[in-house]
């Protein structure tokens, strides 16, 4: 786009300068939910970040899974322990993986773990749905467009049913002359190959792609522009906004059990 200042247009602190209250406020309420729903822990990895907890639910449906923002770079599953509680309150079981961060490894690594920790989930044999949040909403469309039979043929072919994002980024070609970039080491090849709007769209499934009312033009561009290219495709898609949220209140909705977000997700997973 002519004329667009990405810099700004991608500086989220910058636009919510009051993110650091905003960030406590998620550890805080992680922590307390932990004490009052201790999650089950599992590793997929032998790394210290290669691990999932797992928020049981009570029944052996699908499992949504919670993939956690930060621009690749920053905070782990840890501070959105919170983020199940609306659907554990309908009996829906949640996960929240945690990754290791650019720059200690690239962003086509962390793909590659959550693909990992993904094939671990499927031990458990239910299916799942993907949420995600900022760069977990990148990394959850990018499961949804696994051809999981390729990467092992005795996975399903329908492993992940639907993706349900929140601000997501799907084309990180436009961060590469951002200072986001310092940590993310993209060059234009490395960004196009990382960014699921350029992969094959999904074979069946489903995306929602959501974004905070007040977010800047290039979040709602990010996520119009898949609902529209994977839509064309076949995809089952929506597009919807998150009423008068920024971009770190937008996942408010998951820790309230009567909020329409954590409706749409119970429908999702067929509850």
């Amino acid at each position: 786009m002519i004329g667009v200042d990405y810099e700004v247009e991608y500086n989220n602190r910058a636009r919510v300068p009051e993110n650091p209250a905003l960030m406590a406020g998620w550890a805080k309420d992680a922590a307390a939910y932990r004490e009052r729903h201790a999650p089950q822990s599992i590793a997929y990895g032998p790394g210290a970040r290669n691990t999932i907890d797992l928020f049981s639910g009570n029944d052996n449906g699908p499992i949504v899974v919670f993939i956690h923002g930060g621009y690749w770079q920053a905070l782990d599953g840890s501070s959105f322990s919170h983020c199940a509680r609306g659907l554990n309150a309908h009996g829906i079981a949640v996960a929240v993986p945690s990754y290791y961060l650019c720059p200690h490894v690239t962003v086509d690594r962390i793909i590659q773990q959550m693909l990992v920790a993904t094939r671990e989930l499927a031990r458990l044999g239910r299916p799942l749905v993907m949420s995600g949040h900022s760069a977990g909403g990148h990394l959850a469309a990018c499961l949804l467009a696994t051809d999981w039979p390729a990467l092992d043929p005795s996975l399903p072919k329908h492993l992940v049913i639907a993706a349900y994002t929140i601000s997501g980024l799907f084309d990180l070609v436009p961060l590469v002359e951002t200072s986001i970039n310092k940590a993310l080491c993209l060059d234009q090849a490395t960004a196009k190959a990382a960014s699921p709007l350029f992969w094959k769209p999904p074979d069946g499934g489903s995306l929602d792609a959501v974004v905070g009312d007040n977010e800047s033009p290039e979040y709602f561009r990010q996520s119009r522009t898949i609902v529209d290219f994977w839509g064309k495709a076949g995809v089952s898609t929506r597009f919807g906004t998150v009423s008068d949220a920024n971009h770190f209140t937008a996942i408010a909705p998951l820790a309230d059990p009567a909020s329409t977000m954590v409706a749409r997700l119970k429908q999702l997973a067929g509850r």
